[in-house]
C-alpha cells in the first residue's frame, strides 16, 4: 500500500461512522495518480464536509505531498459505495 493511500485511508476512516465501508482505488491517468474514494452513503456528507471544506482539505494535503515529491495526486469521491 502506498503511503499516499495510507494517508487518505487514515484521514477518512477516522471521519466516518462506517469505516469498514471505506474503499480507495488508485488510478493512473496521464501519468498522474488519482485516488478514488467510496464510502457508505451515510458518510458521504462527512467526507465532503460543509461546503466541500473537508474534501478541499484532503486535496490540499495531497497537493502539499505532491509538491514535495514533484508529483500530482488527484482525489475524487464516488457518489456512492459500489
Amino acid at each position: 500500500m502506498s503511503d499516499v493511500l495510507e494517508l487518505i485511508s487514515y484521514i477518512v476512516v477516522n471521519l466516518v461512522d462506517h469505516p469498514e465501508a471505506v474503499q480507495i482505488q488508485k488510478l493512473e491517468r496521464d501519468g498522474e495518480e488519482v485516488y478514488r474514494l467510496s464510502v457508505h452513503a451515510d458518510d458521504l456528507g462527512q467526507v465532503i464536509g460543509k461546503g466541500g471544506q473537508t474534501a478541499r482539505a484532503v486535496r490540499a494535503l495531497l497537493q502539499a505531498v505532491g509538491a514535495k515529491r514533484n508529483r500530482y495526486y488527484g482525489f475524487e469521491i464516488a457518489e456512492e459505495n459500489q
